[in-house]
């Protein structure tokens, strides 16, 4: 079975971040390392096979996605972990660098139903997409049909059915505490951004543990949306096409502007994966100053979406909650020109050198990673042509 292992790596203590320059070399010397492993053995000396391996860069560390064929998810973990900590030890420039985790990170609540299911009727969808509308349709409480009684005695049948509608209403009701609890704790990471509204003024109105939540669920759906995008990276890779030319199911590639799906291919993607890893890093390393290219304004875009489908599958959305969300969207985005990309009408937005003029941000594809200027932040690997290096493979 196929299985994606994340490898958490991180400079030792006391260490100072990586500059740009830095971040270039410790990728390539990290991909180098990598792309020299074919097979691992694991325990007991079962062969794990190396499919694909993913590397994206940050000032304290590097997350690597390394896909393999193993005999279980155990195996590949430990398989994934001692190679990583091997390529390290390799590398004299990375010998001190400390690997935190190497697991094979699931969606618990996606893998729990799926389990449950099994190969039963109830057994959720192959297809990603409709697997994905089940997930976040939901189930309101107009949708419960109750059996009434009958004139053939099943008033006893009756009540045994309320009764175990009321159980599972109980335990529904359990398990959406125990996932606000878990969202809630998530919200400290949020490093950039202080949940807790100051006292007084209106912002006090959201009131604290809205702002908590949404807190949380931002943490959450970077989490999920970079896991998913790696999901996107994989599909165009194995079709070796672009997202307008895709016959597999894609989870968030495909919500970009549809006027350049030709233009999002393998690479495009990579990019695109990489600037999602540094934006959200920067939200929870707390060196966020603002975003620094159009690719991230359309990361943030998507992260938003995830985190209030997150929220509202669980019935967690409310009014203050989407307040909070909005308030976080308004302190980070300085403008909404990209929006623009979205209207069919506007296929000459970016082609109207009169925009320029107005002091419009420039929205042709080639720009989408340009830092916006000199003091912005973009990802070594994804930044443009004309303004870096994009990789040292390039």
């Amino acid at each position: 079975m196929t299985y994606v292992v994340t490898v958490d790596m991180c400079l030792p203590d006391g260490a100072d971040e990586l500059d740009a320059l830095q971040q270039v070399g410790a990728s390539a010397l990290l991909e180098h390392g990598f792309d020299a492993v074919e097979a691992i053995e694991g325990p007991g000396g079962v062969e794990v096979d190396v499919l694909e391996t993913i590397v994206a860069v940050h000032p304290r560390g590097s997350i690597v996605k390394v896909f393999v064929h193993a005999s279980s998810l155990e195996t590949a973990e430990d398989a994934v972990g001692s190679v990583a900590a091997e390529v390290l030890e390799r590398s004299e420039l990375l010998a001190d660098w400390v690997v935190e985790s190497s697991e094979v990170k699931l969606h618990i609540d996606l893998t729990r139903e799926s389990l449950a299911a099994a190969d039963g009727p109830d057994a959720p969808p192959s297809d990603l997409r409709a697997r994905r509308a089940r997930h976040t349709a939901g189930t309101g409480p107009g949708d419960t049909t109750h059996a009434g009684p009958s004139r053939d005695g099943a008033d006893d049948r009756s009540a045994e059915y309320d009764e175990s509608v009321d159980d599972e209403e109980s335990a529904d009701e359990e398990e959406q505490a125990d996932l606000e609890a878990q969202i809630r704790a998530l919200a400290p990471r949020l490093i950039s951004f202080d949940p807790r509204p100051p006292e007084g003024g209106e912002a006090a109105a959201i009131g604290s543990e809205a702002a908590e939540l949404a807190a949380g669920a931002l943490v959450y759906a970077a989490e999920v949306l970079i896991d998913e995008l790696y999901d996107d990276v994989q599909t165009l890779a194995d079709e070796e096409t672009n997202v307008a030319e895709c016959r597999g199911e894609l989870w968030h590639l495909a919500e970009l502007p549809p006027r350049y799906g030709l233009a999002y291919d393998e690479l495009f993607a990579r990019r695109f994966l990489v600037t999602a890893i540094a934006l959200t890093t920067r939200f929870t390393d707390g060196s966020f100053r603002a975003l620094g290219c159009l690719a991230e304004e359309l990361v943030l875009k998507l992260l938003l979406q995830q985190a209030h489908s997150t929220l509202d599958l669980y019935g967690l959305l409310g009014d203050d909650v989407a307040e909070a969300l909005g308030r976080f969207a308004d302190e980070v985005y300085e403008d909404t020109d990209f929006e623009w990309l979205y209207d069919d009408a506007r296929d000459d937005v970016d082609e109207d050198p009169a925009l320029a003029g107005a002091g419009i941000t420039p929205t042709a594809i080639g720009t989408w990673f340009t830092p916006f200027d000199d003091d912005r932040y973009v990802h070594p690997y994804a930044v443009d042509e004309e303004t870096g290096p994009r990789s040292p493979h390039d």
